[in-house]
């Protein structure tokens, strides 16, 4: 069995290489502005295909504006989704944490005790 090994992907410099690597879909906006919202096709939408990542926006009524503000979310979100995370490390509770634990667990247990019924009377 063989192991496919893919390189990381490497981000354009430019925002028009960037672009190239995307499908662009253009829709009308929805919600507050009336008429200007409801005939022009300002908001963009694009979907890049090397990695899946969608992004939209219909902040303004340009499409040239919005098509920037998409490609400048998309730039932030591929850097954001190649960062490398390092996982948290587990840690141990400190020892008054485990006391209190213990002091409450000894606290129930001796409401509970507490509710049992008196034994019978002969």
């Amino acid at each position: 069995m063989t192991e496919e090994r893919t390189e990381p992907y490497r981000l354009p410099e430019t925002d028009e290489s960037l672009l190239a690597e995307c499908d662009v879909q253009v829709f009308r906006s929805s919600g507050p502005g009336g008429q200007s919202v409801n005939t022009t096709d300002s908001a963009v939408r694009l979907v890049h295909r090397p990695t899946g990542i969608v992004v939209s926006c219909q902040r303004e009524r340009s499409q040239l504006r919005n098509k920037r503000e998409c490609v400048r979310r998309l730039r932030e979100r591929i850097v954001d989704m190649q960062r490398v995370r390092t996982p948290r490390k587990a840690t141990k509770p400190s020892k008054a944490a485990v006391a209190r634990r213990l002091a409450a667990k000894q606290a129930l247990a001796r409401k509970k005790r507490s509710r049992k019924r008196p034994p019978a009377e002969e």
